[in-house]
């Protein structure tokens, strides 16, 4: 399946501000099951922007705007190929003491630890116990995990923020797809089971009625052996599949955000955000 997406943020401010800097993760890296045919990062006011890639690996865009400007706009044009998820019978009944290799150990080390927005929190490990109890493999205790959040969570935009932590994403069961993703990495972790965050969008085919669509989407990644990386998305309770398109990964929100800077100025700004994703 190609996927095409175009994604324009624009700023506007109540009066000129200066000393604009901002950072991008609107460029993916090509990942397996995708491959990147093309991309375009485009800012408005023009100006030199630095490209460069970051301590995981994701593409990263940075630029500065130190003159007077009442307007900024970025927007980027992705094309991406993906291919068809498949995860073998091995990679599916995998337990957690095959990730005990110490190559594996020093790749999934980062996603095992607590980060700015996924901490240690003894309600959450508990809960997450009671969900795996029955489930022996890392990709069955995945997948449980997985559908709990989506069946006792409500998908509700405007209750939480960017910064909203997991414990109070958790104790509201409310959120959008962020919160959701920030949930099952505290409950993977807990268990032991390395878990990253994955941001990206979502296309939403004509027999779809998936969550997120035509906007930035977020969801997990949990490590398989044999198998690598594989996304669980528990906002659709579904794999991220060819219909996913995934720009970078981290430990949390914090390291992927598509667009974070800061500005001298007006503290009166107006934000839109434009999303389109299509099959091309």
């Amino acid at each position: 399946m190609k996927l095409a997406v175009y994604h324009r943020t624009s700023f506007h401010y109540a009066a000129p501000v200066v000393q604009s800097m901002n950072t991008l993760h609107l460029e993916p890296r090509t990942f397996p099951y995708q491959k990147t045919i093309s991309a375009l990062v485009r800012v408005i006011p023009a100006t030199r922007v630095r490209r460069f890639t970051d301590l995981f690996q994701n593409i990263t865009h940075h630029f500065e705007l130190p003159n007077p400007h009442s307007k900024l706009e970025i927007e980027s044009r992705i094309r991406v190929h993906n291919l068809p998820l498949d995860i073998s019978m091995r990679s599916r009944e995998a337990s957690l003491a095959e990730l005990n290799d110490s190559s594996i150990r020093e790749l999934i080390w980062p996603y095992l630890q607590e980060s700015r927005w996924v901490s240690r929190y003894p309600e959450v490990w508990r809960q997450a116990l009671d969900i795996v109890s029955s489930r022996a493999s890392v990709f069955d205790q995945a997948c449980a995990l997985m559908e709990w959040i989506h069946h006792e969570f409500e998908y509700r935009p405007g209750v939480t923020g960017v910064d909203t932590h997991l414990v109070e994403a958790f104790q509201m069961k409310r959120g959008v797809c962020q919160d959701f993703t920030h949930v099952m990495l505290g409950l993977c972790r807990s268990l032991g089971i390395p878990a990253r965050y994955a941001s990206g969008y979502l296309y939403n085919g004509p027999r779809d009625t998936l969550v997120g669509a035509q906007s930035s989407h977020a969801w997990s990644e949990v490590y398989l052996p044999a198998a690598g990386w594989i996304g669980f998305d528990p906002t659709n309770n579904t794999l991220a599949d060819e219909r996913y398109i995934k720009v970078a990964v981290g430990r949390d929100y914090e390291d992927v955000a598509p667009v974070r800077g800061s500005y001298s100025g007006t503290g009166h700004c107006q934000m839109s955000v434009e999303v389109a994703v299509e099959r091309i």
